[in-house]
């Protein structure tokens, strides 16, 4: 009969998130974890696996706890707000972090994505997870009146998405309101029909 786990498996993966978001992938070596975690060698590969499959419990608790959050939040909100609310949440995490990490999201992208066809479809499928929220709520809008036509949902949605990922990266090394407020504002003004008062 397996023995009870003695340590808070959500709160070893809360801190292994931190380690590898301030580090990377690459950076970060198992004595960092064990460090970090408090726990020992054996202990975090008999609960996680190797570093790799740690790597990807963490990226999968950020998701839920940020992404995903973030998501269902804005989701109540009215199609136009919920967008808006959605870019004014993104810029205040991104000043609010005085450890300048971006998003572990667009890290992984960046930095395990292009040469790891796993972690591509991870980080593929969550991108696409957030397309979808500006798609459902920028046809919602064009429904009801509160987003221009201007332009089709499904090119808009594309749009915001590469806002949204450079506003993350610029975020890393220039994390200056201005710039990032200037770089979502025209994105937003898409959104407004220049003829509803």
């Amino acid at each position: 009969m397996a023995r009870p786990r003695e340590f808070d498996e959500t709160a070893v993966l809360d801190k292994a998130v931190q380690c590898f978001w301030n580090q990377g992938y690459e950076a970060t070596s198992v004595r960092d974890l064990i460090n970090e975690t408090g726990l020992t060698g054996a202990s975090l590969y008999n609960a996680f696996g190797d570093k790799r499959a740690l790597y990807q419990k963490a990226l999968d608790r950020y998701v839920s706890c940020s992404v995903a959050q973030r998501i269902q939040s804005c989701d109540a909100l009215p199609p136009r707000e919920a967008i808006g609310a959605f870019f004014t949440d993104i810029i205040q995490r991104s000043l609010s972090d005085p450890q300048h990490k971006g998003c572990m999201l667009v890290n992984a992208a960046l930095e395990l994505a292009p040469h790891d066809p796993e972690f591509q479809e991870i980080v593929a499928a969550v991108l696409k997870q957030i397309e979808r929220f500006f798609f459902e709520h920028l046809s919602a809008g064009q429904g009801n009146g509160t987003i221009s036509k201007a332009a089709p949902p499904e090119v808009l949605a594309k749009h915001l998405l590469g806002v949204l990922m450079g506003v993350r990266v610029l975020a890393r090394v220039r994390p200056e309101p201005q710039l990032l407020k200037g770089v979502v504002a025209p994105a937003l003004a898409l959104l407004d029909d220049p003829n509803t008062p």
